[in-house]
């Protein structure tokens, strides 16, 4: 009987931290130059497609912010509300990975491909922006 308990929090256990290995969920998103924090997105999924959604703007000042410098539908929108991560799918080869679609910097309405992977069992997430060879990375933090 006890090796069938401890077998069964061990599948408890796994189960629960697979569960959070994804990046869905609602994410602090801090800045890579300033290391402050910015906002809050949520990933969500709808049909094996990941997006994400601005709900919260820390800085007080930036509230009623729009996007002025986006080329694409988004142009001077809200960035409060704004879809930012779009098209986003779980990686075929590799698990771990979701790819395929593109995140946008609402600073300077830059549009870059998108790679994320979730870290520490899922309690961070790795978000890595590309436009051509360059790319840069940031770190969110899963919000509990």
């Amino acid at each position: 009987m006890k090796n069938i308990l401890s077998a069964l929090t061990l599948m408890l256990a796994s189960t629960l931290v697979f569960a959070q290995a994804t990046p869905l969920g609602l994410w602090k998103t801090i800045d890579d130059e300033t290391k402050t924090e910015k906002s809050l997105v949520r990933l969500t999924e709808a049909g094996g497609v990941v997006s994400g959604k601005v709900e919260k703007v820390f800085d007080a000042a930036k509230q009623d912010a729009k996007c002025d410098k986006c080329s694409d539908d988004r142009k001077d929108k809200l960035v409060l509300g704004m879809t930012i991560v779009r098209n986003v799918k779980q990686n075929a080869d590799d698990k771990a990975i979701w790819d395929g679609g593109d995140i946008l910097d609402p600073n300077n309405g830059k549009v870059y491909r998108l790679r994320m992977k979730p870290l520490d069992g899922g309690k961070a997430l790795e978000v890595r922006g590309y436009i051509g060879p360059f790319f840069r990375n940031q770190q969110w933090i899963r919000v509990e």
